[in-house]
């Protein structure tokens, strides 16, 4: 891109409310296929629709949800676009490819991009290369870049402990995310060092799959207490018989009142 470049604050400032982020993620339809999903969520317009009535800063979704349903979120709910994804099906090693562009993002009215890398494979060489790329396009465009870091691949012998989350989140501050979206360690006191070895990259924690709402609750304001910015949660919300309650109750949370 030539030219000025544009100021990143303005959209960080704009997918965030006093520093902290709260994203309710829909991108599982590619990733995870149709099983997250029952007769009712697996509309996409039934979850994005709840998505306005929710105290979220943001919305994730894939480029083929942006633009089917634009008319159901524009202006209503901030765009994260996830810029890579693949399925469940390939069991080769982890690697997910590009699938738009930062370009594509800014005429759909993006508020940030999202990629993921998977610390550890065997192409990360390729995904850090693509994600480098990324990073100064979305740089130029003024929009902020979130990295989803996950420690996976054959070499990648304990992905879940403390020390593989704590180096993906390492690994997205050096690559010059401004946002790194990495799982829970499930300690506070663990997390905590999580958060410190991120640096000045904000520290977004995913909320995994469906799990009873007490633990929930706990592991959330767990993990804000950690020095966390926020959470990127789905299937812990729209999976939920009462998701509107859910992301209230979590909003609350996040956003300091009920801790």
């Amino acid at each position: 891109m030539s030219g000025k470049k544009h100021d990143k604050s303005l959209k960080m400032k704009k997918i965030s409310r006093n520093g902290k982020f709260f994203f309710l993620a829909l991108d599982q339809g590619l990733e995870h296929g149709p099983d997250d999903f029952d007769e009712k969520t697996i509309d996409p317009e039934y979850i994005i629709d709840l998505s306005t009535k929710m105290d979220i800063t943001g919305l994730i979704l894939q480029k083929g949800l942006a633009i089917k349903y634009s008319e159901n979120y524009m202006k209503r709910v901030p765009l994260i676009l996830k810029l890579n994804g693949k399925t469940s099906l390939a069991k080769t090693e982890p690697f997910a490819p590009q699938i738009t562009s930062v370009k594509d993002a800014v005429d759909m009215r993006a508020d940030a991009v999202g990629y993921t890398i998977y610390v550890g494979s065997e192409r990360e060489n390729e995904m850090f290369k693509i994600a480098g790329e990324i990073e100064e396009e979305a740089r130029d465009y003024g929009l902020p870049f979130i990295i989803w870091s996950y420690p996976r691949g054959k070499s990648v012998l304990k992905p879940d402990s403390f020390e593989s989350i704590e180096y993906a989140a390492r690994v997205a501050l050096e690559l010059g995310a401004d946002i790194v979206k990495i799982h829970y360690t499930g300690s506070k006191k663990s997390f905590t060092e999580v958060v410190r070895a991120a640096g000045k990259c904000k520290v977004v924690s995913a909320g995994g799959p469906l799990e009873p709402l007490d633990k929930f609750y706990k592991d959330s304001a767990d993990i804000m207490d950690s020095g966390a910015a926020g959470m990127a949660v789905g299937r812990n919300i729209w999976q939920n018989k009462s998701p509107v309650y859910v992301a209230k109750k979590l909003a609350s949370i996040i956003f300091d009142k009920e801790r």
